[in-house]
């Protein structure tokens, strides 16, 4: 019997952990598209207009993760992950694990990507920044 529950359990941990590992399409809303090309793992909606926190975001964003995260956060295959993805929502990872992730790197623990390093050159206050835009752009693709 508990050989029984122990592979039940197996199951619906595997089927759990596969949902979350497929690419996630966000909701199209209003505004344009992004991260279309061949490399981008999601297609983003942008919304309409930014907040000003936002858009300083956006600028730090494009400078010290687009390079791995992709155009608007849409992932880059084979490189690293959208943050505009389900597994990113607020109540899963808070504003905090961006912080922790740019000071101090991440252990692969979502994705085949491999570890991320820690980001040099930013401060808390950049990536508060460049978390408001990320949160803006998730917002925008109905991830609350």
């Amino acid at each position: 019997m508990k050989l029984f529950y122990a592979t039940a359990m197996a199951l619906v941990v595997g089927a759990a952990s596969y949902m979350l590992w497929t690419t996630f399409e966000p909701t199209v809303s209003a505004g344009t598209t992004s991260g279309s090309d061949d490399t981008a793992l999601v297609k983003v909606i942008l919304p309409d207009n930014f907040s000003d926190k936002a858009k300083v975001g956006q600028v730090g964003f494009n400078a010290k993760c687009a390079a791995c995260h992709g155009v608007n956060a849409a992932g880059k295959d084979g490189i690293a992950p959208p943050l505009v993805h389900k597994i990113y929502e607020p109540s899963h990872h808070g504003d905090e694990s961006f912080q922790r992730a740019a000071a101090l790197g991440v252990r692969a623990h979502h994705w085949p990507f491999g570890n991320m390093p820690a980001v040099e050159g930013v401060t808390r206050g950049d990536v508060k920044m460049i978390t408001a835009y990320i949160r803006e752009l998730q917002r925008a693709n109905g991830i609350n």
